[in-house]
């Protein structure tokens, strides 16, 4: 069974803003995909299990952008 998580990110304006994100998250033990949407400023992740808000939010901090919320 599969879990999709939606983050809402601040400072995502382009392509380039998504991939950076796409990479860190996908990056994180268990993300099966990531979808971003840049005019709604989330990234849907689906993975195996709920992650840990910590990681995800290193995981923003590190492509540089801000985690700003989650939505179930």
């Amino acid at each position: 069974m599969s879990v999709r998580t939606t983050y809402q990110i601040t400072g995502m304006t382009c392509g380039h803003c998504a991939g950076a994100v796409t990479r860190e998250l996908t990056a994180l033990p268990g993300v099966r995909e990531v979808e971003i949407d840049l005019a709604a400023g989330n990234a849907a992740v689906v993975s195996d299990a709920v992650l840990p808000l910590d990681e995800v939010r290193n995981a923003v901090d590190e492509a540089g952008y801000q985690l700003a919320g989650v939505d179930a």
